[in-house]
């Protein structure tokens, strides 16, 4: 299952948004555009399946922090998703003296209505109102495959510092942590058929872009309870030394993290800047990659956003896969490319020549004129 089309109104940097999304989509703009915010709507509704729709809220500061700073006499949020061309789910939060309250939630499956809220039970009970259907078990079986596709959605953005130090950061376990304090854990505790092949497929990876580390595994500590990744290092000893991720660079590290999560199967994926610590060679190579995945075993929707022109130089990358993020005085604006940009990607430019000159206006220059 994947979103085919998202529409926000009053969420964050967006005043008004309806954009249709394919299996895999890179996002770009400038720093702030809101890139992060877009896909913190997809981790907003895992979050509202996993936890509710009041704890989602406050999670992130409450409705204030989620209301558009431009929509000025617009109180309310609205979240509408498309899935699969099949399923139409929408989300209407408001606030009742300082309550979360849900002021419409509809669903529907080939355009047969299977819920519109409020109802005569939320009118006859309000405390009702405080709770998406979409969250209850008693209440959502009708639709619960999508509740479960909500469910399913994984942000990543892998911290070298916390998968070396994952207690430093949290003495108390994680789980499913976006930033990779779990991740080895996550690595040992999968099936060890499964983790044998997938890291077999890691060592031959890094073998091409870690030329020095070689036998890459995990194992546990059992003084500790704490799972390490092993990896032999090459040095002037002709036997090398065994390393764990303490000693790995922040490019290996982001590098194994990013490969086991597209192995994973699951929902749709979101990525923040992968690019990061990884050479350009690498970097050029992940949209090919992310295309495996979106039509593989595992076939997830990705969701990427991006400031590297190494990756986005890949020919592979069609117009609409791309979205532009645009601030204006009135929030921010997504979109296609241009109809200029796309005319030039369908020359066969690359998203990185055709599109990423778009993102920059003519003043960026005066940033390197600045006397320091």
């Amino acid at each position: 299952m994947q979103v085919t089309r998202v529409q926000l109104k009053n969420w964050k940097n967006f005043q008004d948004v309806d954009v249709s999304l394919n299996s895999r989509m890179f996002l770009l703009g400038v720093n702030a555009a809101g890139k992060s915010n877009f896909l913190d709507v997809f981790r907003f509704m895992r979050d509202v399946v996993e936890y509710g729709a009041a704890k989602a809220v406050a999670s992130r500061g409450g409705m204030s922090r989620l209301r558009c700073l431009y929509a000025r006499q617009e109180p309310d949020i609205r979240l509408m998703f498309t899935i699969d061309d099949i399923w139409k789910y929408e989300l209407e939060l408001t606030t009742d003296k300082a309550t979360v309250t849900i002021k419409r939630e509809v669903v529907k499956k080939n355009e047969e209505t299977l819920l519109n809220r409020p109802d005569e039970l939320d009118l006859s009970d309000p405390q009702r109102k405080t709770q998406t259907a979409l969250e209850q078990v008693s209440a959502n079986q009708k639709f619960r495959e999508i509740a479960d596709f909500f469910r399913s959605i994984e942000y990543r953005h892998i911290l070298p510092q916390v998968v070396r130090d994952p207690l430093g950061f949290s003495a108390a376990p994680v789980e499913n942590d976006p930033y990779g304090r779990d991740i080895v854990r996550q690595i040992w505790n999968t099936s060890q058929r499964t983790r044998i092949v997938r890291l077999k497929r890691i060592n031959e990876a890094l073998r091409l872009a870690v030329p020095s580390l070689s036998e890459l595994n995990v194992d546990m500590d059992k003084s500790s309870g704490q799972p390490h990744l092993k990896a032999k290092f090459q040095h002037w000893r002709p036997n090398g030394a065994i390393q764990d991720e303490a000693s790995f660079s922040d490019g290996t590290l982001r590098l194994i993290g990013l490969l086991w999560m597209l192995m994973d199967k699951g929902g749709p994926l979101l990525l923040e800047e992968p690019e990061l610590s990884l050479n350009e060679e690498i970097v050029s190579r992940l949209p090919s990659m992310f295309a495996q995945v979106t039509r593989g075993k595992t076939m997830r929707q990705l969701l990427v956003s991006t400031h590297s022109h190494a990756l986005l130089k890949d020919v592979g990358i069609q117009p609409e896969e791309v979205l532009h993020l645009a601030p204006t005085q009135n929030g921010t604006i997504v979109t296609p490319p241009s109809r200029e940009a796309t005319k030039l990607m369908e020359q066969g430019l690359s998203a990185a020549d055709a599109v990423l000159p778009e993102l920059w206006s003519d003043d960026i220059e005066q940033l390197f004129q600045l006397e320091l």
